[in-house]
């Protein structure tokens, strides 16, 4: 019935012929002028993967990492730990930064907040809000936009300090391995010499990423419009008001209703039914719809009716 989201054919043809020794250009510094066109940024890296971005932006801090309580990618507590980061957890509105909350914490000027374009991918951040409350206290923002890279409408990865993102699978630019970092402050680069060698990616990879990039704002749109369509069908949804790419539904029986939604709502790889809690997604008994991971073929209302009414006839 649905299809999990991979590269696309004409991506896949051009990495193959790319790996074959048939390069027609720089496909690095091709991905670089594009991601600086869509981050607004000076300076980019292509790198070999989204943790390997994460890595070299936590790298380049002094002071404190600040991560929200849910919401976000556990990477980013991972690697603060393996660096010796003092971390700083601030609570959320399940996933939404607050600034109110931030003014609750002791913040030193050389800390960042690294946080995710869209909370646990279900509901958009008030990015510009953010990021005026920290430039204000000279707090680098770190926004991961793998999930909002692309976006015309509120520019999701132009106003972060650091705009970084994954284009590994199933993300908006799926290439199957592969990330980017980008920013204003060239001292970002200079800090992080090391990690910058140890994340360097193939032209295979950033062939893939350039085909990606050309159709990145449409994939984007057309996955925001199907899972705002599913949101809007199906009750008590967590964030129903809010731009996302996944559909999370509180329930006290969460494990048995996605264990039996797996059996019905299948793809032809893994899965886009998951459980929380999470803290990738919220800590609370919810079911989570990925709508992110479906291939864009499988995004049309006739799909998107058939989760519909296979989740609602369950709660």
């Amino acid at each position: 019935m649905f299809k999990f989201k991979t590269p696309s054919k004409k991506t896949l043809e051009i990495m193959s012929e790319v790996a074959k020794g048939n390069i027609e250009k720089d496909y690095e510094e091709s991905c670089i002028s594009k991601i600086k066109d869509l981050t607004g940024k000076k300076h980019v890296r292509i790198t070999s993967s989204g943790n390997n971005s994460i890595f070299i932006a936590l790298s380049a801090i002094e002071g404190d990492i600040i991560v929200p309580d849910q919401g976000a990618w556990h990477g980013f507590k991972q690697i603060a730990r393996f660096l010796n980061k003092n971390m700083i957890t601030v609570k959320t509105d399940l996933g939404l930064i607050n600034t109110d909350y931030l003014d609750e914490l002791d913040i030193n000027e050389s800390s960042a907040l690294i946080f995710t374009s869209f909370a646990g991918y279900s509901a958009e951040q008030d990015v510009k809000s953010i990021c005026r409350y920290c430039n204000d206290r000279n707090i680098t923002t770190i926004e991961d936009a793998s999930a909002g890279i692309g976006d015309d409408e509120n520019n999701l990865g132009k106003h972060s300090d650091i705009t970084l993102a994954s284009t590994g699978s199933p993300k908006i630019i799926n290439v199957g391995s592969g990330g980017f970092i980008s920013t204003d402050d060239e001292e970002v680069f200079k800090k992080t010499a090391l990690p910058q060698k140890l994340s360097k990616t193939s032209q295979i990879i950033c062939s893939g990423i350039d085909n990606e990039l050309n159709q990145v704002k449409e994939n984007l749109e057309v996955s925001l419009n199907a899972t705002d369509y599913v949101k809007k069908h199906i009750p008590d949804a967590i964030h129903a008001n809010k731009r996302g790419l996944n559909v999370i539904i509180p329930h006290d029986n969460a494990k048995s209703i996605c264990w039996d939604l797996k059996k019905t709502l299948t793809t032809d790889k893994s899965g886009f039914i998951t459980t929380c809690p999470n803290y990738n997604r919220v800590k609370q008994k919810a079911i989570c719809v990925e709508i992110k991971n479906l291939d864009y073929s499988c995004l049309k209302n006739e799909y998107m009716d058939k989760i519909i009414d296979e989740v609602t006839c369950r709660l």
